[in-house]
Parts: structure tokens; sequence; C-alpha cells
């Protein structure tokens, strides 16, 4: 029965499709020509390299048994087959590579001495047709690789480009861009030309048993050498990835300083801040540049160092197979045979030493990935409920802000019936926006519940739950593309009269069609097309899309003028007629005239709540000032102490 995730990948493996069975063969008969010492030694690299890849991809055993896997991970296990099938591959050349030192030893042995140039033609396109497959294999799997890859990144980009929202809510650190170029760094690690470095490491020893098998003095030569380029290996390890490290880490730390810069770019034009900005990210950019450069150092200090080595290993094992020849112990083949199989011996070492930063940067951002994916949990399926009446119930809402151990709300009780008109109060920093944060479901909250239409918004679908909802946070952002695709939330189901229809219930209609292309104007980047105002304005339209059950506004008015004020407050009245549940945080009076109710927050707790203009007759009652006392009692209580 086919893998359904193998095919995945395979069938987008450049449109090459091959059926599982095929793609996964081994070879299961190997002819072995006579009269050579070192033919019937050739099933030897299977063994070992089949032993090797086990323990190599094998997943490592978790010490906790009860630790969850992350998302990535247990991607990395899908992917298994894959990795699993590009290492045969991989054993196929290793193995056809065999034929270039036969060649070069049936050449010297057999045709210089017998003269005979049939012999040659057929040895020359025997090991043609070697290499001809050796690149065949070489070519499938980079195919399985890059469509490895491609499942990758299909699986886990979705989730990490969720996980970022959820991480910038939770105030995460590691939510930022930085995880998206993670994940490019670490597919493009395993699935490009350095994970074929780690497919050649295990064939370093089946190289040297060959070695050993032609003549026990060479073997040694060569275990000898690959012992000192791996403890230079090692060595340059120990060095090199703290450094590595520490720059990759400033680099990052430069991104995001850059990514907060930009988003603040009129505060920093407007006051002047560019010099002192820049001198804060040259420190960055100059503490990463300074530890890559050293880095650099160390790797180019010991990658000369180990150039140097395998040269003099190569003359070493030149001067030791003449010395043999002369001895008459091996044939003037064996010394070219010698040649070639030592070179590629020592090659994986090599080329890992080249690459090693590549490996350390991949690790760390493996890393990175799985610590922002420590705290998510992917979406799950839920009933699509039915169109909520629109009635809101809060029962004793605790909510804790991250990573500081207080309490920003505490025992949070209140209704609004649908239809109602909700208007939300209270000194900065009481907790008004965040409560409006909770009503939508955005936060989680410590304990208690947020229910619309009974049903708590955790338990709806997302994707369900925002048909219904309408929200408008204090700075409105727009994003790039057209005026109806910021209206219609781009989705594809939306149509222009749906856009237009919320357009002319925010009473924005007017403003969108005076600009130049009306809908179809392109916003760019977070709307800069439009004012500060227009994109309110636009962003209201958005929040009333398709006429949502519920409507949140948080400081609907901050940034509009006299008309956009009395375009609000008309959106607002005919949003009431229409039996929409509002929820408008605000600290001007004027955009709760027609509101129901009242909450007054203050300290993250429920001050005063109930019909508006009770709330207000009791906030006048608590800031009437107290009538002066008279003298006569105030000179007897004065007596009295």
């Amino acid at each position: 029965m086919p893998n359904l995730e193998w095919d995945v990948f395979i069938k987008d493996a450049s449109n090459i499709i091959f059926d599982t069975n095929q793609l996964t063969f081994v070879p299961r008969r190997i002819n072995k020509p006579a009269k050579h010492r070192l033919d019937h030694r050739i099933l030897a690299p299977l063994v070992f390299h089949f032993a090797a890849m086990k323990v190599f991809f094998s997943m490592k055993k978790q010490s906790n048994n009860s630790k969850k896997q992350s998302l990535l991970e247990l991607t990395l296990r899908l992917g298994r087959p894959a990795i699993v099938s590009a290492a045969i591959f991989s054993l196929g050349v290793n193995i056809l590579f065999l034929a270039l030192p036969l060649y070069t030893t049936q050449v010297y042995s057999r045709v210089l001495s017998s003269g005979s140039l049939q012999t040659l033609f057929v040895i020359t396109i025997i090991t043609i047709f070697a290499f001809i497959v050796s690149e065949i294999l070489d070519f499938l799997q980079s195919r399985i690789l890059a469509g490895f890859g491609t499942m990758l990144d299909q699986r886990v980009s979705g989730h990490i480009f969720a996980a970022l929202f959820d991480g910038i809510v939770r105030r995460d650190a590691q939510a930022g861009a930085q995880a998206l170029r993670d994940l490019d760094s670490f597919r493009q690690t395993i699935t490009g030309p350095s994970i074929a470095v780690l497919f050649d490491v295990p064939w370093t020893p089946v190289y040297i048993i060959i070695l050993l098998i032609i003549d026990p003095i060479v073997g040694l030569v060569c275990i000898i050498g690959a012992l000192i380029l791996l403890g230079l290996a090692i060595l340059q390890d120990r060095l090199a990835r703290p450094l590595i490290l520490e720059a990759n880490k400033e680099a990052v730390k430069g991104y995001a300083f850059t990514e907060a810069a930009l988003r603040n770019a009129e505060v920093v034009r407007g006051m002047g801040m560019l010099g002192a900005i820049g001198e804060q990210w040259a420190k960055y950019r100059q503490n990463g540049m300074q530890h890559g450069t050293e880095a650099s150092e160390v790797a180019d200090r010991f990658g000369g160092a180990i150039k140097f080595f395998r040269n003099v290993i190569q003359v070493m094992i030149i001067g030791v197979g003449a010395v043999l020849i002369l001895d008459n112990q091996i044939s003037s083949g064996l010394l070219f045979a010698n040649m070639i199989l030592s070179s590629r011996a020592l090659a994986p070492i090599d080329r890992i030493v080249s690459t090693w930063p590549t490996f350390v940067a991949a690790g760390n951002s493996f890393q990175r990935l799985n610590e922002l994916l420590e705290n998510y949990t992917p979406a799950q399926t839920a009933t699509d409920l039915p169109r909520p009446a629109g009635k809101v119930t809060v029962e004793g809402l605790n909510y804790l802000l991250p990573d500081s151990g207080r309490l920003l709300l505490t025992n949070i009780n209140f209704a609004v019936e649908p239809g109602e008109f909700l208007g939300v109060i209270g000194p900065s920093g009481a907790g008004k926006s965040t409560l409006a944060r909770l009503l939508l479901g955005i936060h989680q909250p410590l304990n208690g519940a947020v229910r619309l239409d009974g049903s708590n918004v955790f338990g709806w679908s997302r994707n369900h739950f925002g048909r219904y909802i309408g929200y408008l946070p204090q700075d409105t952002e727009l994003f790039a593309g057209t005026v109806r695709e910021n209206i219609a939330r781009f989705q594809t189901d939306v149509t222009d009269e749906e856009v237009i229809d919320a357009a002319k219930k925010a009473n924005a209609h007017e403003l969108i069609v005076r600009l130049p292309q009306g809908y179809d104007t392109e916003l760019g980047a977070g709307g800069a097309v439009l004012s500060v105002g227009q994109r309110q304005r636009v962003g209201l339209a958005r929040a009333m899309l398709r006429s949502p059950a519920l409507v949140i506004l948080d400081e609907p008015n901050a940034n509009l003028d006299g008309e956009g004020e009395q375009a609000l407050l008309m959106a607002l009245r005919e949003m009431k007629k229409a039996k929409q549940t509002v929820v408008v945080v605000s600290h001007k009076p004027s955009m709760l005239q027609d509101a129901d109710k009242l909450l007054l927050l203050r300290d993250g707790k429920i001050e005063l709540f109930g019909p508006r203009q009770a709330v207000l007759d009791r906030i006048q009652q608590i800031q009437a000032p107290k009538p002066p006392i008279p003298a006569t009692e105030k000179l007897a209580k004065e007596a009295q102490s």
C-alpha cells in the first residue's frame, strides 16, 4: 500500500511521479568479477552503510518519555522515509564510485600488460555506464530531498505563521519574522547540498577498510590522517561554535531592532532619532560582524591546516605505494586506486569543516523554532455553530499579564443582551482594551469564561467565529492590497455588493470612491496611501462586513475629524437599529450618548455597571464636591478632639 506522505513530496519533485516500491529499491544481486582481491569485499559497504545510516537517522530517545514532541519534530519523523531513501541513493552513488579505482586497476593490471583493446573498450563502457547511473541516482536524491523540503514547508510553515500571531499576543520574544527565516534556513540545510555531506561520512571508514585490505600500511597511513583531520575538525568546532552562535544571536537582535525602527519610521524621522537609532543598530551589527570575523578566522586557520594535512597524507600514500611497488607487493594500478580511495575517504571530513557553520546555524534555527512552537496549539476542528443572536456573558473573568505575575483584570462579571449597546469607560491603564481582546477570544483568561450565546468564545472555530464578529482596534492597520480586499478581509467569497454595503454602513463609501481607483486603489504596506483617519474609517467598514452579530470598537474616534465622528455616530445608530450587539471603548462621552449600558473599569475591576443614565448619575454623585462644614460645627469637633 503506498505511503501517502511519501507520495505527496515525490509528486512535487519536478513532476517526477514514482511508485513507492520503485524508489526504495535495494540491489539484490551483485556479480563478483574473478581474479581481483578487492571485489570479494564489495558487499562490505552495503552492510556498513545501512548500519551507520540507521544509527545516524534514528530519532534520539527522550530522557523523559512523557516529553511532548514539537510539531517540527513530528514532521521530521514523517519525512524519515525521504531521508532514508536519499541515503539509499547515496549508497548507490558511493558503490558506483568504486568503478573508478577498479577501472584504474584493471587498466594497469590487465590492459597495459596484455595490450588488449577489446578489454579496454569493454571496461571503459562499463565504467561510463556506472557514472551515468551514478548521476541519475544523484539527481533522484536531490529531487527527493527537494520534495521533502516542499512537504516540510507545506506542513510546518502555516503553523509557524499562526504561532507568530499567538506569540505576539503572548508577548513572546521569539515571535517575529525571524521565525520564517529560521524555517527557510533549516529547510535549506536539511534538504540541500549540505546534507549530502552527512550521507558520505559513513563511507570514510568503509574506504579505509578497503585500503587496509589492499595493504595494511596504506590503510594505517589513512587512519592516522583521518584521526588528525577529525581532531582538527573537533577542535575547530569547540572554538568556532560559540562565536558562530553569538554572531547569529546579534544578527537576530539587529533584524528585530531594524523591524521595530521601521515600524516607527515617522517617530524616528520626526524627533531626529535616526542618529541614535542608527548607533544602536550599529552596535548589534558590529558585535555580529566581530564574532563572525573571529569565527571566520578560526575556520580559515583550521581549514588551512586540514588542507595541508590532506596534501601531506596524499603524498605519504603515494610514497608508501611507490615503496610497495618497488618491493613487488602491489601493482602500479593499485597505487592509483590508493590515491583515489584515500582522497574519497578524507573528502567528507574536509567538506564538513567547510559547511559546519551552516549546520550550527541550522541547529540554532531549529532550537528557536521549537521554542516558538512550544506553547502553540494548532486550531482544532470545531462544530460550526449557527449565527449568534449577540448575547455576551462574562463569568468570573481573571486575566494575568504574561511574564508579570500581576492580575490585569479581576473577577469580571457582566452580561449584554442581544442588540444592546455597551460603553466601556475608565482611566488609562484600567484594562479596557484588554477586556475588548478577551471578549474576542484573542487572549486566554487565567480562569473564568467569555460566552457568546452561551458558547465559550474559545470553543468556536476561529474562521467561523470571525464571520459574526467585527473589530476595530485602537491602532488600525490595513494590509498591502486594494481597499476592496481589505474591507473583504481578503476572503475570496465576499461579493462586491457586500463590500460596498459595508462601506455604506460605515459611511465611508463617499470617501472611498474619491480615491484615485476607488475600491481598487492599492494601499501599499500598512495602508500608507491613506491618512490615519481614513484608515480608521476603512477599518470600520471592514468591521461591519456582512452585519456581524457582535461589533467591538476600541477608541474608534481616536483619529477622526468632525466629519468622521459624525459618520461614526451614524454608523453606531444604524447598528443599534439592526439589533447588532455593540461594545465601544471610549473616553469621549459623545461616543456613548446612545449606549444602553455603561461599564466603569478601574484598576482591573468593575466599579460600576448598569443602565447608562444610572451609571452617569452615580459618577456625578461620587465626583460632586462635599458641602463645606459650618464654622460652629468645625469648632465643636476641634474642641472634642
